[in-house]
């Protein structure tokens, strides 16, 4: 018997890997996020499984509800939307897993600031311009942040940011942001990212708060950076004609001669 945490994706059902596809359709117990995972995801449950929305219920419940899957003998599919390694609650979970011997696995899932850049056609790595990404939020009534992680310390860096959790205080955000990228500087709020009802809005963040014109909920996502939409950016060297790499050596002494 296993819990299988898996990551559901953004939102569009079919962006969940195989496996975890897989999963959901071998364990006769389902636990599912219901505010945020489709409730298409359910259709490949089993016949007669047992599912659980774990929206209304604390961890104790939650856990309680494994404890008894255990006892069972029966394999659960625990899904939570976007991808597990960040603001999942999945760790808290594991914790009292490991306590309690129960065994578990993690399946990755696609997390929503790819979703969000799918949907805007954009790379948020490119050369010369950002070659980094950083996932952040702004404190909230369940998780205040760290004191060293601020708004302007990541600003700072010039990274591209991926800011979640954080539309209900865009005023602050747009402020802390303002003096280290500058008021021309490209954002876009994704909101519901490869959802039926996904919306977007592309602004600078001079201009952002007059170009939403209705107020978005938490589940948008902003994303801020000179990489959002930029044009006049330089050409990556792995793909030009004279780099010379394993599998395409170049000039009369590469550096990996017998690459094939």
């Amino acid at each position: 018997m296993t819990i299988h945490f898996i990551g559901a994706g953004p939102g569009a059902p079919d962006l969940i890997t195989l496996r975890g596809r897989d999963l959901i359709a071998a364990s006769p117990v389902c636990l599912y996020a219901g505010s945020l995972v489709p409730a298409a995801l359910l259709d490949h449950c089993p016949p007669g499984a047992r599912i659980v929305n774990t929206a209304p219920l604390s961890l104790d419940a939650i856990i309680a509800e494994m404890v008894a899957a255990q006892e069972a003998g029966h394999d659960v599919a625990r899904l939570h939307s976007g991808d597990l390694s960040v603001w999942s609650a999945m760790g808290e979970q594991l914790r009292r897993l490991r306590a309690l011997g129960i065994a578990y696995d993690v399946t990755p899932g696609v997390p929503s600031f790819a979703a969000a850049a799918a949907a805007l056609g954009a790379e948020l790595t490119l050369p010369g311009v950002a070659q980094s990404v950083v996932l952040t939020r702004t404190s909230g009534r369940a998780t205040s942040m760290p004191p060293g992680e601020t708004l302007a310390a990541f600003a700072a860096t010039g990274a591209t940011l991926a800011i979640h959790l954080s539309i209900h205080v865009l005023d602050r955000v747009m402020a802390e942001l303002t003096p280290h990228y500058g008021g021309d500087c490209p954002v876009a709020v994704v909101w519901r990212a490869s959802w039926p009802d996904q919306r977007i809005v592309q602004a600078t963040l001079d201009t952002l708060e007059a170009a939403l014109a209705t107020e978005l909920e938490r589940t948008a996502l902003i994303l801020v950076g000179r990489a959002i939409g930029a044009t006049d950016f330089g050409e990556s060297r792995l793909y030009a004609g004279d780099y010379d790499r394993r599998f395409r050596p170049v000039g009369t002494a590469p550096r990996f001669p017998e690459a094939e």
